[in-house]
């Protein structure tokens, strides 16, 4: 058997048969075959920019014929549901309208996905007359939420119709629908969903987003929804979440000879003494840092000289209630960086310490 390529040559293909049956299988030996596949599956650059520009206009066509009433009346319907807003679609549609109401769930929102399948055999039963349920399909001929609208009609929930095609069925068997203007798909073929799916999507977060402000959801309310993201902890975590405390501090005494501080100064991991007086009310700190340039200074004098008199007096503090973000911040400022920020209280009481690497740890 011989194979062709641009190379000006043909190669020959010994055949190997394969476990399931008799029929050949070329292998491809040799460098020359090689590179006859590569340039065979290369793509040009070129024609890729073309598939983007396209993808471009097409979405353009979207936005350029969206009807706006159509949307506000949507949004509006959703903005006033006393109840659960469901979404609901099969194949990419469907997963489309699960991430929409993941979305709406984030921001607050009662939402959930009801799978049209599982709906029709028994989940249909968490429908109420105070939930609206929005159905999602390109073509508003998709037999499983046709046959899902009446039994939603049924429990009394308001049914909203997202489609692409004029005058389809689904649309005309809901209360509301709303016309998403689809151009063509990217695919050659203009079948494959990813244009069609790529407007539903655009067209869910935008109204997500118009409920969030119509809601007047705040950064601290979105936040305290996502408590593991960064952003959730850069808004939630205050110092005092984060701190450490008691036992956990690296005291000492102004009065206390730096050498007969060591153990404290290296065992409890903060690289630092927080010197206190007798009301544990804050003095000033001494580094690992200090420590060093001390001992290069004063060498052997150093056995006889006192924290105190070699301590920082003016250290960057922090409060409890401030929030964690800020005491990064403040640990990053100039002149130059520290790793520590003693916590102290309204009256410099020392109750913590919070270090570069809890902030870290912690997510921040």
């Amino acid at each position: 058997m011989f194979f062709s390529c641009d190379l000006g040559e043909q190669i020959v293909l010994p055949h190997k048969l394969v476990a399931m049956g008799s029929l050949p299988v070329p292998a491809f030996p040799g460098a020359a075959a090689k590179q006859c596949l590569n340039e065979s599956s290369r793509i040009d650059e070129r024609a890729l920019t073309t598939l983007f520009k396209s993808q471009q206009s097409h979405l353009n066509f979207f936005f350029n014929h969206i009807d706006h009433s159509q949307t506000l009346a949507f949004t509006r319907a959703l903005l006033d549901a006393s109840g659960t807003v469901f979404f609901t679609g099969v194949g990419k549609s469907g997963f489309v309208a699960h991430k929409i109401s993941q979305t709406l769930v984030s921001l607050g929102i009662r939402s959930a996905f009801l799978s049209p399948v599982d709906a029709l055999h028994g989940d249909i039963g968490i429908l109420t007359e105070r939930d609206v349920l929005v159905l999602l399909s390109k073509s508003g001929a998709t037999d499983e939420l046709l046959r899902l609208v009446p039994c939603a009609r049924a429990k009394g929930a308001l049914l909203i119709a997202l489609t692409s095609v004029e005058g389809n069925a689904l649309a005309a068997m809901c209360d509301m629908a709303v016309h998403l203007p689809l151009q063509r798909e990217l695919c050659p073929f203009n079948l494959a969903p990813v244009t069609s799916t790529a407007i539903q999507m655009v067209f869910g977060d935008t109204v997500a987003i118009a409920l969030m402000e119509a809601r007047n959801l705040t950064k601290e309310e979105y936040a305290a929804n996502h408590p593991a993201g960064k952003i959730g902890k850069s808004l939630i975590f205050k110092v005092k979440d984060v701190m450490r405390k008691q036992d956990e501090l690296p005291i000492c005494r102004e009065s206390d000879l730096i050498m007969d501080q060591l153990v404290e100064l290296t065992s409890k991991g903060c690289g630092c003494l927080l010197v206190i007086d007798d009301d544990y009310r804050l003095i000033g700190t001494f580094t690992d840092g200090d420590l060093r340039r001390t001992l290069r200074a004063s060498g052997e004098a150093i056995f006889n000289l006192t924290v105190g008199k070699m301590c920082n007096r003016n250290p960057r503090i922090i409060g409890p209630e401030a929030m964690a973000v800020e005491a990064m911040k403040k640990m990053e400022a100039p002149p130059s960086p520290v790793q520590f920020l003693p916590v102290i209280n309204d009256e410099n009481i020392l109750i913590g310490i919070v270090t570069l690497h809890e902030l870290v740890s912690a997510g921040l």
